[in-house]
């Protein structure tokens, strides 16, 4: 009896987007009360927004054991990589380690955009 193998194609995900951040890093003025509330109190800024985003309450908080936060690094890279957005994972590092609670601002505003999220458009092999 003949085998057949049958390789199923991946989804390829085309944000409707553009592919760069709706915002700058530093946009503080787009969203004024959200950039204060991040800046006097990231890690509640930081918690809120990833339980909106899908994953863990409380996993933000263990970027404060690393002197990389691997947490915002990998939710800026995942993100960018939802959205379609361009961009390289050490950007996203020194992002995530210099300013991180601007990263997470810019996030905010991101998801605030971006209120439709990914269209599923094709499969390819």
């Amino acid at each position: 009896m003949p085998s057949f193998v049958i390789d199923q194609p991946l989804p390829v995900m085309e944000s409707k987007e553009s592919d760069q951040w709706s915002s700058g890093i530093c946009d503080c003025t787009d969203d004024m009360a959200e950039c204060c509330f991040g800046f006097w109190c990231c890690p509640c800024h930081a918690c809120i927004h990833t339980r909106e985003y899908g994953p863990c309450l409380c996993l933000p908080l263990l970027d404060i054991f690393g002197i990389i936060p691997p947490v915002t690094m990998s939710m800026r890279v995942t993100m960018r990589q939802l959205y379609g957005i361009k961009g390289t994972i050490c950007n996203d590092c020194v992002n995530a380690t210099c300013c991180n609670c601007c990263v997470w601002c810019q996030m905010s505003r991101e998801m605030k955009s971006r209120i439709i999220p990914i269209v599923l458009v094709s499969a390819r092999k």
